[in-house]
């Protein structure tokens, strides 16, 4: 395998950031740039102009492209169908980038190239079956079975934010109810936070007093520095978050059964927080439990550079 470092490139609704990775999962240089707003031909010129950049910064050879984004992507042949916070519908993502570039690139969803990024270099390592679950804005998840990547029939397996908890629940962005992204993301922690507010109760009193009493001026990272400092309001919502995220995930480990599950994502920067309560919930209803093995529930270890790490290592290991 070449040890020439290999570019991942990580294409979000704000920002497209890129990186030289190397054979052991490494981040060796970085670059990052604006997403340009709703203009699908600046953001490929803006993602291939990046890659040209990091390319130069590795002395003109890598060991493959990979790119990663919010989407339901066919990791095979790097078409995209749709990608809710971007103008991209039914786009071959990959040979429009690959004919800007001149090579070969690497698409893949950007949950899924966490979960490799996390299973070959983060806390997955020698795991051959591993779920990851990653909690921001919305909850996303990616599946390694048998040592492999799950990608389905179609490209876009692994979406396990949208498995529905309650159907008469509150409408998720997807367009069903109740999927489990409404209760377990960063979206419903603003959510729940704010009716707590918006209800008079003592409870979330510091959250009222935080946000000077508009409930609409709170953010999740205030909620998240009320929590790190002990107020009760802000721990119940995280309890509440991290109740429903292992309710869920006992739901699709009974379908997966993974050795493994593994929680990244911005929210689960809070650890204990969210994953104790994640933790007891999954325990408690997960089908078979006290007469079967259980899989284990760990933090990630790679953060934000997940996929950055995962979609270069993707785009590696398919030269191999």
């Amino acid at each position: 395998m070449s040890q020439s470092p290999a570019v991942g490139i990580d294409i979000g609704g704000t920002k497209i950031a890129g990186a030289l990775v190397s054979a052991d999962g490494r981040i060796t240089h970085r670059e990052q740039v604006a997403t340009p707003e709703e203009d699908t031909s600046a953001i490929l010129d803006a993602t291939s102009a990046l890659i040209a950049t990091l390319e130069a910064a590795a002395g003109g050879e890598v060991a493959g492209v990979g790119m990663a984004c919010a989407a339901f992507v066919d990791g095979a042949s790097g078409y995209l169908w749709f990608a809710p916070n971007l103008p991209w519908r039914d786009l071959d993502l990959a040979g429009e980038v690959g004919r800007r570039v001149g090579h070969e690139v690497l698409v893949e969803n950007d949950a899924n190239a966490a979960a490799w990024g996390e299973y070959r270099h983060g806390s997955g390592r020698d795991c051959e079956d591993m779920l990851l679950v990653t909690v921001g804005t919305g909850v996303g998840g990616g599946s390694i079975v048998d040592d492999r990547l799950l990608r389905g029939g179609h490209g876009i397996g692994g979406e396990i934010g949208h498995i529905t908890m309650d159907p008469h629940g509150p409408l998720c962005g997807c367009g069903n109810h109740g999927c489990l992204e409404v209760f377990a993301s960063g979206t419903a922690l603003e959510r729940t936070a704010r009716e707590l507010i918006a209800s008079g109760a003592a409870k979330g009193a510091r959250l009222r007093q935080r946000c000077g009493a508009d409930p609409a001026a709170l953010t999740g990272q205030d909620v998240t520095e009320l929590a790190r400092a002990g107020d009760e309001g802000a721990v119940g919502l995280f309890t509440e978050l991290g109740t429903r995220l292992g309710e869920g995930l006992a739901s699709v480990c009974a379908v997966l059964d993974p050795s493994l599950v593994v929680i990244g994502g911005g929210v689960a920067d809070v650890g204990a927080l969210l994953i104790d309560p994640a933790k007891e919930a999954f325990a408690s209803h997960l089908v078979g439990r006290g007469q079967r093995p259980s899989p284990r529930l760990v933090a990630a270890t790679l953060g934000n550079d997940a996929g950055l790490v995962g979609a270069a290592t993707l785009a590696r290991e398919a030269r191999a």
